[in-house]
């Protein structure tokens, strides 16, 4: 659903959407469990394997690009 000028933002209109929450008690939607493995952009439920984004990496603007510290350095194997 993506807003074009002159229509109103209707944050009703999109439905549930469940997120993982840092710093909060996060229920899984699928067990109802609390115990998550977190990775950068994801947190899996550790019991049932329920993935759901994390709250915060929504909040950047385009793709997450991962860079290595020593990218400029090319290693060739022998």
């Amino acid at each position: 659903m993506r807003i074009t000028p002159g229509d109103n933002w209707k944050p009703y209109e999109r439905g549930y959407h469940a997120v993982y929450r840092e710093h909060e008690m996060n229920h899984c939607p699928g067990c109802g469990r609390t115990h998550w493995i977190i990775g950068r952009v994801s947190a899996e439920c550790a019991f049932c394997a329920t993935a759901l984004p994390l709250a915060e990496a929504s909040m950047r603007d385009g793709p997450i690009i991962i860079q290595h510290k020593n990218r400029n350095v090319h290693l060739w194997a022998a």
